[in-house]
């Protein structure tokens, strides 16, 4: 069963990891309502049984619900999420949003960064509609290395996905729970339970479009091949960060030059 594998064949790779995370940055508090944002994909679909397990061993007093926005997904993708929530029972409510045609005609070229910031923002609304306080998210380590790459190769800026974080409107709080476990071990454990997550519809994570995320798995990639601790370097990289040696900084408040 999915459920016995993550306390046993996964307990160190996937369980012991996600529970980790939850202690070492706050990410559960007593009386939290936490609404879990499930795609349909694997990180989302682990994460969304990761909840399930951790409620019934009541050691947090919390609320979990699962949703899912459908932002132009294929008749035959819907399906095969629908088929998968049953098969994997979890309780989801899907409601449309028509993200990915507007940010395509937004932006043809570069529709990601729109794209983001409109489910972002359509999640944030409906978890804040609901009465809920935070939103949980999918994103793993893999995840947290390629934005570090990104920022810093694209954007000119040093910083990364956070495990914990406010929204824009002061309402609720975005948390990773998945942060500490590897997308391999992810894809290890679909495949085990032979869990058909659903493929994405969008046209840039199927290769249509060129994806800068795609350009940094690959470099990643070849990097690995010559040092395996490269992953866990750039990782460890965001939580050792000297001031005194870096030639300038942004905070909230303050810039150093």
């Amino acid at each position: 069963m999915v459920e016995s594998s993550i306390r046993t064949t996964y307990r160190k790779k996937i369980w012991s990891k996600f529970t980790k995370a939850i202690k070492d940055f706050d990410l559960i508090e007593d009386g939290d309502k936490i609404v879990v944002g499930v795609s349909g994909g694997k990180d989302s679909l682990l994460l969304a049984k990761l909840f399930q397990e951790l409620k019934k061993d009541r050691s947090k007093n919390f609320e979990v619900a699962f949703i899912s926005m459908n932002p132009g997904f294929g008749a035959l993708d819907l399906e095969q999420f629908k088929n998968n929530l049953i098969e994997l029972g979890i309780p989801c409510e899907i409601f449309d949003a028509n993200v990915w045609e507007i940010a395509f005609e937004a932006d043809p070229n570069s529709p990601c960064f729109m794209c983001a910031k409109m489910r972002r923002g359509v999640l944030y609304k409906k978890v804040e509609e609901l009465g809920y306080n935070k939103l949980a998210l999918g994103h793993h380590f893999d995840d947290v290395i390629e934005t570090t790459l990104i920022n810093m190769f694209y954007a000119g800026t040093t910083k990364t996905m956070i495990p914990k974080v406010g929204s824009t409107s002061g309402k609720l709080e975005l948390i990773r729970p998945l942060i500490y476990i590897k997308e391999q071990d992810i894809i290890n454990f679909t495949k085990k339970n032979e869990i058909l997550a659903m493929a994405c519809g969008c046209p840039i994570e199927s290769g249509k479009v060129d994806s800068k995320r795609k350009e940094i798995k690959e470099l990643l990639a070849t990097l690995e091949a010559k040092n395996p601790q490269i992953k866990q370097s750039i990782f460890n990289s965001m939580r050792n960060i000297n001031l005194d040696y870096v030639l300038g900084y942004v905070s909230s408040d303050k810039k150093g030059e």
